[in-house]
């Protein structure tokens, strides 16, 4: 059991290595921190951590420094986090200011928080299966080619050309469009691909200009439809990786390819469970499941338009928890009332 002076000096240690990234010893933290009591006692207390595996001596005769456990009882024992600066909030807001969409509010998102964190930032999709389709569109592009333009009441934009391999006159274009929106309009995204298949396979025998051009726009939107369905991260900062690399005693590749192939990352998100204040923390080997041992994930819940997500955090054990998990709060946040006033204005 951790005394409360216990938990001090391993707060300071924390701090104190983060800030640094020196291993810490009494003499240091006598010095930084008001406590009252000699280095000896210090010495005392430190020993104690490292009894319970919080904190661990790197070499021999050296300070110490945070064991992956020492980090989760120190996040766990925050009292509050570091607040944001003014300039910092300002910096969010115009950040976030006047997106033209959600695909553009989300990459603004995680470029402001790699910019206020030095972290690899990233932000989830919101789910939109349950989400409607608002409108279809299609545009001829000339040389057989369509734009398929799809739109959900949540604000979700896609667009995607289709090769249909023939030219229509705008009536055939309008019939088409009829067609579709019959089909999906008004409709969840789950039933419109439902309704999407079930066209391709009752048109699948005709050899008709007109069904072999159907086809080929229902499979376009029933891709459309799919992408809306499944997770997706939009993620900013890699490069802050290569800068951290003394921070990894290992390779940087497991995680530069969980950032890249994204479900890993998807995957330990949807495990991690955030606490009353939204926020969540999975720290170094309690990551170990995913390959990425040697990282920390910090998380906050946001809120968009008949779903739910979260923006996090990716970086090495090492890093300023309190100020990182208030950045990510306050991100998340902001994004969630952006969100909310797009969806009022609709």
């Amino acid at each position: 059991m951790v005394s409360e002076r216990g938990l001090q000096v391993l707060r300071a240690i924390v701090q104190d290595y983060v800030d640094t990234h020196e291993p810490v010893g009494s003499k240091t933290i006598v010095d930084r921190h008001a406590f009252g009591v000699s280095a000896a006692t210090i010495r005392n207390d430190m020993a104690l951590l490292e009894d319970e595996e919080l904190i661990v001596a790197p070499h021999t005769s050296s300070g110490r420094i945070p064991t992956d456990k020492g980090y989760r009882v120190f996040v766990d024992h925050l009292a509050e986090l570091r607040p944001l600066s003014s300039a910092q909030r300002a910096a969010i807001a115009t950040f976030l200011e006047d997106p033209a969409d959600l695909d553009d509010a989300l990459t603004r998102t995680v470029r402001a928080l790699t910019q206020l964190t030095g972290q690899v930032a990233m932000v989830q999709y919101p789910s939109f299966e349950r989400a409607n389709v608002s409108h279809v569109e299609l545009v001829q592009l000339g040389g057989g080619r369509m734009l398929v333009i799809v739109v959900t009441d949540t604000g979700r934009v896609s667009q995607r050309v289709s090769l249909v391999r023939d030219e229509f006159d705008e009536v055939e274009l309008g019939r088409m469009r009829a067609e579709l929106g019959a089909l999906l309009v008004g409709r969840s995204v789950k039933d419109g691909v439902q309704r999407i298949e079930s066209r391709l396979v009752d048109g699948a025998e005709s050899a008709q200009r007109w069904n072999v051009a159907m086809s080929l726009l229902a499979k376009a939107v029933a891709e459309d439809l799919e992408e809306f369905r499944q997770d997706r991260l939009v993620m900013a900062g890699s490069a802050t990786l290569a800068r951290r690399e003394a921070d990894f005693r290992g390779s940087l590749y497991p995680l530069l390819e969980a950032i890249e192939q994204q479900v890993t990352i998807l995957r330990l998100m949807g495990e991690m469970v955030a606490g009353d204040n939204g926020l969540a923390a999975s720290i170094g080997r309690e990551n170990d499941a995913f390959g990425l041992g040697e990282a920390s994930v910090v998380t906050s819940d946001y809120d968009a338009p008949g779903s739910g997500a979260r923006v996090g955090l990716l970086g090495p054990t090492r890093m300023d928890y309190p100020t990182n998990m208030a950045a990510v709060r306050a991100v998340a946040r902001y994004l969630t009332r952006l969100l909310e006033e797009d969806d009022s204005s609709r």
